[in-house]
């Protein structure tokens, strides 16, 4: 009875420090844009991916057809999404014993007139993979199961990327406030 009540003690004090020190659950940011245009094809596994997260924010509205891209706050454009598998590692007899697993991907932002919001960057991920003849299969699945990892780590680098964006008018009236307030 006594550990019981230790317990349930231990937990409401960490229940309550957690508050105090600045703890709180990841949550979807504030965008700077309410309508984004997907220039990226929604059914590959990436465009799914990232579809499923902007769309889950329920703070944006996305649009795939080419017709309203002019009506869109902003355009992410994928510019290339590579995936590789690369022997790193044979043994004596020639066979592969370690692959690496890479994905990279290049993504800008802009606005329909052509200004970059965020300038094309390369998003990298690896991973490694002991490899075995006899376990072939399984190491297949664990592969795509490997990349399906990286292709989530990507995409959460990228909403942050996109929630971090600042307005532009925002950007720009502050320099213009800023001499106004330095004249005498």
């Amino acid at each position: 009875m006594q550990r019981r009540l230790f317990c349930t003690a231990a937990t409401a004090a960490v229940a309550l420090a957690l508050p105090g020190c600045g703890f709180k659950l990841r949550q979807t940011g504030d965008f700077a844009f309410k309508t984004l245009y997907a220039n990226f094809p929604v059914n590959a596994p990436l465009g799914v991916e990232l579809r499923r997260n902007l769309l889950g924010t329920g703070k944006i509205e996305l649009l795939s057809d080419p017709t309203p891209m002019s009506k869109a706050d902003v355009i992410l454009d994928i510019l290339s999404e590579v995936r590789q598998p690369v022997v790193v590692g044979l043994n004596a007899s020639g066979q592969v014993r370690e692959m690496q697993l890479r994905l990279r991907v290049n993504f800008r932002l802009r606005t329909p007139s052509g200004d970059e919001l965020i300038e094309p960057v390369e998003m990298y991920q690896q991973r490694d993979l002991s490899f075995t003849e006899t376990a072939a299969l399984s190491k297949e699945i664990e592969q795509a199961m490997l990349f399906r990892d990286m292709q989530v780590d990507i995409v959460q680098q990228i909403m942050r990327r996109l929630a971090a964006v600042k307005p532009r008018s925002a950007n720009a009236a502050a320099p213009a406030a800023a001499s106004a307030a330095a004249r005498p």
